[in-house]
């Protein structure tokens, strides 16, 4: 089938939907390409929706990715405010809510993944909000005013970050956390009282190793009560509790999945005509050796330029170092790895300096770094662990020593 006549439909219009189309037309692509969305907006970054978008710095325009006009303008039939209910996969068809149906010759999942709920007494509270999509962050930033009393429960990326939204807002901030630091799920636990430091210098009650029991409405107010027999009073509640992929459209049509959309390293699900990139996956990575679920605007972004790549005929895999960022006040925190244990740490500064790069390493060899206001060390972080070959850790942890000299040194050898 020649490139012209193949139909190519891609299901979600998030981040890796919308880059995944706008990659088929620059790579040369000829064949006729619909984007189905559910959401209203054209495709968008999600990091701005907990920081810039929720402050209120930006408008939302500044979330998408390119201008509203660029699809029909690229021969892109974009499809928003519509859900697909089902794949037939032997007829290489799509159904949706409508009842119409789209044809194609290769699919594309990028369904992406939603906020995981609450599930205890009062959670369905219509103050009880979650952020995910751009409705959540206007939802949720309406409320963020100085004196509001705003309840953050889940301290990973999102919780920290829309704590320090509101904060900057004038609101006041409990965030309540189940394990013992926050960012446990991936940062040491070094790094987790490090942040603890900085949300709680900057006015936030951060309490960690809580658990909560129930949220009551109180008179207008919202009670949350807690395992430890206390309440903390809020306006408004934000859960922030992590996400889940959207895989029920994938189950139904027998593909197969293990929370994620199961792919190998090329974007190739179970079956042979459809594909997946972003969240929604769970693919090989060859340079971690096992299959790995990200929840990151890396993956969403450079995952999607991959999968669409070898979809308009390319062969190169998709094989990068994880990379996730966040800011929160004055800091700008980078992780590069997905270690499933951090092992030993090797400390360039530390929590005390203004700026600082950790390592973890296994046998010698760099398999995660941390930098924290430190992001020029990140390229360099992310080549050593790349390379996979053990370095002198007294040479990691001296600070006169440059890591771009090291990633330079290694790439030689």
């Amino acid at each position: 089938m020649s490139q012209t006549t193949r139909h190519i439909v891609i299901v979600g219009a998030g981040h890796a939907g919308g880059v995944a189309a706008a990659t088929l037309r620059q790579t040369g692509f000829a064949g006729a390409i619909t984007l189905i969305g559910s959401e209203r907006h054209p495709p968008h970054e999600r990091p701005p929706l907990s920081k810039e978008l929720l402050a209120g710095a930006i408008p939302v325009e500044k979330t998408y990715l390119r201008p509203a006009a660029f699809y029909g303008d690229n021969r892109i039939d974009f499809r928003p405010g519509e859900t697909v209910t089902a794949i037939d996969r032997a007829a290489q068809r799509i159904t949706l809510a409508s009842g119409n149906v789209v044809p194609y010759d290769n699919l594309l999942l990028t369904t992406g993944a939603r906020a995981r709920r609450l599930s205890l007494p009062g959670a369905d509270h219509p103050r009880v909000l979650y952020l995910r999509d751009i409705t959540d962050s206007l939802a949720l930033r309406e409320h963020l005013n100085a004196g509001v009393r705003v309840a953050v429960i889940g301290a990973g990326f999102i919780g920290l970050e829309a704590a320090a939204a509101a904060r900057k807002r004038g609101a006041h901030v409990t965030v309540l956390e189940i394990q013992r630091e926050p960012l446990q799920r991936v940062c040491p636990p070094e790094i987790g009282q490090f942040m603890a430091a900085l949300h709680r210098r900057n006015g936030v009650d951060l309490r960690t190793a809580i658990s909560i029991t129930a949220i009551v409405d109180a008179d207008g107010a919202l009670a949350l009560h807690l395992a430890d027999g206390s309440t903390v009073a809020a306006d408004i509640v934000l859960a922030g509790i992590g996400a889940q992929p959207n895989v029920e459209l994938a189950q139904a049509a027998g593909l197969v999945v293990e929370d994620g959309v199961v792919t190998d390293e090329f974007g190739r699900t179970s079956d042979p005509h459809i594909f997946a990139a972003g969240d929604v996956t769970r693919h090989f990575n060859p340079l971690l050796g096992r299959k790995i679920r990200l929840e990151a605007w890396q993956n969403a972004q450079n995952q999607a330029i991959a999968v669409a790549q070898i979809m308009a005929g390319g062969d190169q895999p998709y094989a990068e170092v994880p990379w996730f960022w966040s800011d929160q006040y004055d800091v700008n925190l980078q992780i590069a790895g997905a270690p499933e244990h951090w092992g030993r740490l090797i400390w360039r500064g530390g929590p005390n300096d203004k700026a600082f790069t950790v390592f973890a390493a296994r046998d010698g060899i760099p398999i995660a770094a941390i930098t924290m206001n430190n992001g020029r060390d990140m390229r360099p972080a992310r080549e050593l662990i790349t390379r996979r070959r053990p370095i002198d850790p007294t040479q990691l942890a001296d600070v006169v020593v440059k890591l771009q000299d090291l990633a330079k040194e290694i790439g030689r050898g």
